[in-house]
C-alpha cells in the first residue's frame, strides 16, 4: 500500500471508529481524558486572571482582558514564560526573542517547511516511517520529502547517503525532521552520541534540523537525555514545542523556538525569524490569546514547570505501559516465536512486529470480527517496509481496554497464523 497522507488517515480512522463504536481504539495518540477534568471552566478562568494580574500589575486586568479580545501580537503574548518553561523542564537554551508561539506545533511545521525549503529542488530529509502531521505538512506546501534509509549504521549515516544521492540529482537537503525521545510512531528514543553525530553532519551540510519533542517529558525510567537543541553548538536546531499532551491538545498553543544564529549567522536567523513571523500572519494572524493566556496563568501557577503538573499522568501512562506489555507477554506467549514488540522507555506507543501483511484492510477486519482498532505502521511510511508492523497507543485507555483489546488483537493474529491460542484467551476476552 502507497503512504496514506495524515488526512486520509484520519478520515480512514474515524470512518472505522464510526462503523465499529463499540472497538476498542488503540490507535489515537492522544492524553488520557482523565486528566482534563483538572481544567474544568472554573481551573480556566483562573488562569486566565492570573495571568491577566501578571499582566497587568495593579491594573487588576481591565486593560489585559480586552487586549486579550483584540487581534494581537503575531509573534505570541507568552514567548518570555515559554522559553522559562523550556529551560526549567527541558534545558533547551531558550531566548524570549527567539520565542514563536504557534497554533500548536502542527503550524510550526507548516510555517517552517516553507521557509527552509523555498526553492523546488529543496528537500526536507525524514525518518521512514515517521509522523505522518510533518510529511502533510511539506506536502501542503508543497516541499518535496526524502526518506533516509533504513540501516544498522544510523540516522547520521543515512544522512550523508541521502545527502549525495539528491547531489547527484541536483537536489539539496535543506532540513531535517526527528523527534529524538520517544519517536512517533515508534518510540525509538536517540542516545546522546547519535544526537552529536546528527548535529555534526547537519553543520556540516548546512541542514537544519526540526526537533519535534512532544513526549520528552513522558520518560518512566532511565536517565534524560539532551534534547539536540541544548547540544546544539552551531545553530542547526529549530526546537518544536507543544502544549497539547502535557496540557490539553485543544489549547492549540505550541512554540518554534530558534537558536541564536543559523550556523553561527545571527543576521540569517533573525531574517529567518522575520520570515516565519509573516508566514505565521498569514496563515492565522496570532494564536488565540485566550488560550495563550490561559497557558501562560497554569504555568505561573506551576512555578514556570510543567513536571509537576503532568506527575499523575505520567505514572498512569507508565502503570498503562507496564499493563500493555504484561499481556502482551500472556496473550502471545504461544506465537511469540512469531510476534515481537519493542519496551519503550516513554511516550505513548509501542511497536508490533508480524509476520504478515497488516494494511487499511486488515484494520477493518480486526475492528469488525476482534473489537480493536490499531494503526498500520505503514500508514507512516513512505514505502512498503513497515506493512507488517502496527503501532498500539496506550496513552488514552483504561487498564480494562488495554486487557480486552490486547485478548482480541491476540485472537486476531492467531487466526491469521491459522493458529490457536490457549482457551482462557477466551476467557479473558469476554471478561
Amino acid at each position: 500500500m502507497d503512504y496514506m497522507p495524515q488526512t486520509s488517515v484520519m478520515n480512514f480512522l474515524n470512518e472505522v471508529s464510526g462503523s465499529f463504536p463499540s472497538a476498542i481504539s488503540l490507535a489515537s495518540g492522544r492524553p488520557s481524558d482523565r486528566f482534563l477534568d483538572r481544567l474544568d471552566p472554573q481551573a480556566l478562568l483562573n488562569a486566565l486572571v492570573v495571568y491577566e494580574r501578571y499582566s497587568a500589575g495593579d491594573d487588576r486586568g481591565r486593560q489585559v482582558h480586552s487586549q486579550l479580545l483584540q487581534y494581537g501580537r503575531t509573534a505570541g503574548i507568552i514567548s518570555e514564560l515559554v522559553a522559562q518553561q523550556v529551560r526549567s523542564d527541558e534545558g533547551v537554551p531558550a531566548r524570549t526573542d527567539r520565542v514563536l508561539i504557534t497554533s500548536g506545533c502542527q503550524e510550526a511545521l507548516a510555517v517552517c517547511l516553507p521557509a527552509l525549503c523555498p526553492e523546488p529542488s529543496d528537500v526536507l530529509l525524514v525518518c521512514n516511517p515517521t509522523y505522518v502531521g510533518a510529511t502533510g505538512a511539506a506536502a501542503a506546501a508543497r516541499v518535496a520529502v526524502s526518506a533516509l534509509r533504513n540501516s544498522e549504521l544510523g540516522i547520521a549515516e543515512a544522512i550523508e547517503f541521502e545527502v549525495l544521492q539528491l547531489r547527484r540529482q541536483g537536489r539539496r537537503a535543506r532540513a531535517l525532521y526527528l523527534i529524538p525521545d520517544f519517536d512517533n510512531p515508534t518510540g525509538r528514543v536517540l542516545d546522546t552520541p547519535a544526537r552529536r553525530d546528527i548535529l555534526q553532519v547537519c553543520d556540516r551540510h548546512r541542514i537544519v534540523v526540526l526537533e519535534d519533542n512532544p513526549y520528552g517529558l513522558f520518560r518512566y525510567e532511565g536517565d534524560a537525555i539532551p534534547p539536540m537543541a541544548a547540544l546544539d553548538e552551531a545553530g542547526s536546531v529549530i526546537y518544536l514545542s507543544t502544549f497539547s499532551k502535557t496540557l490539553a491538545p485543544s489549547l492549540r498553543v505550541g512554540a518554534a523556538i530558534l537558536p541564536e544564529t543559523i550556523f553561527g549567522d545571527a543576521g540569517a536567523c533573525r531574517v529567518l525569524w522575520d520570515d516565519l513571523v509573516q508566514r505565521k500572519s498569514f496563515v492565522t494572524l496570532n494564536t488565540s490569546q485566550i488560550t495563550q493566556a490561559i497557558v501562560a496563568g497554569l504555568l505561573i501557577e506551576q512555578g514556570v514547570s510543567l513536571r509537576g503538573w503532568i506527575r499523575p499522568a505520567l505514572d498512569w501512562y507508565r502503570a498503562n505501559r507496564d499493563l500493555m506489555l504484561c499481556q502482551l507477554d500472556s496473550v502471545f506467549l504461544p506465537i511469540s516465536d512469531q510476534v515481537r514488540w519493542n519496551r519503550p522507555s516513554g511516550g505513548f506507543f509501542l511497536t508490533l512486529d508480524l509476520p504478515f501483511r497488516f494494511v487499511a484492510e486488515s484494520v477493518d477486519e480486526c475492528a469488525r470480527r476482534d473489537n480493536v482498532i490499531v494503526m498500520p505502521m505503514n500508514f507512516f511510511a513512505l514505502d512498503n517496509s513497515q506493512d507488517c508492523r502496527i503501532r498500539l497507543a496506550f496513552s488514552a485507555v483504561t487498564p480494562e481496554q488495554i486487557r480486552s483489546s490486547v485478548t482480541g488483537l491476540g485472537c486476531y493474529v492467531a487466526r491469521r497464523l491459522g493458529r490457536e491460542l490457549p482457551g482462557y484467551v477466551g476467557e479473558l476476552r469476554e471478561g
